[in-house]
């Protein structure tokens, strides 16, 4: 595997990732009581703590996007 490949690699990776990313904020802004309403179906969860776990949820994602997408295709550009 050259270097090129590899940086188009985590590139298309960054974009895949940050579409998903955007899909899921989108839904939990524009549809939130109804996924609210899909989940209590299954747990007994208050409105409260669903509201913090999908927003930690999203937080780590972003941050798993940074690190294991973004900062490598950056030190790839850097050092090629």
């Amino acid at each position: 595997m050259d270097i090129e490949l590899l940086k188009s690699f985590l590139l298309w990776c960054s974009v895949i990732n940050i579409s998903l990313l955007a899909l899921w904020f989108l839904a939990f802004v524009m549809a939130k009581d109804f996924i609210y309403k899909i989940h209590t179906r299954w747990y007994d969860i208050p409105k409260e703590k669903f509201d913090s776990i999908h927003y930690s949820a999203i937080a780590y994602w972003k941050l798993s996007i940074y690190l294991f997408n973004i900062v490598p295709y950056i030190a790839l550009v850097i050092i090629t």
